[in-house]
């Protein structure tokens, strides 16, 4: 099922997860603006929501690949 993830390089899955979760640079990321709404309760309307699955989509790509190539559960069995 993962043999895709397995063929992309983890490196540039960083680079894009970074670049996509500081995105717009300016006046600030979203995520940090879409977590301060979290925190606020103000995480109510659906674009909102979208944005915070969008920007954060290769972070978790980026934390599957680390789970599935560093921390396979044989390494854990020896």
């Amino acid at each position: 099922m993962s043999e895709w993830l397995d063929r992309i390089p983890l490196s540039l899955l960083v680079v894009g997860a970074a670049l996509l979760a500081l995105a717009p640079f300016y006046p600030e990321p979203h995520l940090w603006q879409k977590a301060k709404m979290l925190v606020a309760g103000e995480l109510t309307r659906p674009e909102d929501i979208f944005d915070v699955v969008f920007h954060s989509a290769l972070l978790l790509l980026v934390a599957l690949k680390v789970k599935r190539d560093y921390f396979s559960s044989e390494d854990i069995m020896e």
